[in-house]
């Protein structure tokens, strides 16, 4: 499985391309257990792109509380998914040279997202850490 690639198909799942560390690392470890189809699958797109790497290319943003994929991320995951004609070659742009309407055309328009999610988050986490205190409590 190519780590790299699996991160830019993760994050332009997410809506506005932003995933916080524990979506990120629970869905990484969804994908690493999916079997050979997704490995097969990572290997092929990577193939595309051979010195992807991305963060060095600014692909990714890292963000106090998770990663982030830029548009240029967005153009390039475009560009190793797009079926290559028989009888053109496959050559990778350089991640610098991405087009500007290209990648102003492959931008997703946000998810409206309830007003409360961020609420609904923040209480998700106060009660995994409430839960993880009782447990440690009841340990000793």
């Amino acid at each position: 499985m190519n780590f790299q690639v699996t991160v830019l198909k993760i994050l332009v799942s997410y809506p506005d391309g932003f995933a916080v560390m524990e979506d990120l690392k629970r869905d990484m470890a969804i994908l690493a257990t999916s079997g050979r189809d997704w490995a097969d699958r990572t290997k092929r797109l990577a193939a595309r792109v051979p010195d992807l790497d991305i963060f060095s290319h600014g692909l990714v943003e890292r963000i106090s509380s998770g990663w982030q994929i830029t548009a240029s991320g967005r153009a390039v995951l475009e560009f190793m998914e797009a079926r290559p004609a028989a009888t053109e070659p496959i050559q990778a742009p350089l991640v610098e040279e991405a087009p500007a309407p290209i990648v102003a055309a492959t931008q997703v328009p946000p998810l409206r997202q309830p007003p409360d999610r961020a609420k609904r988050r923040r209480e998700h986490r106060e009660r995994r850490r409430e839960a993880r205190e009782r447990a440690r409590a009841n340990a000793s």
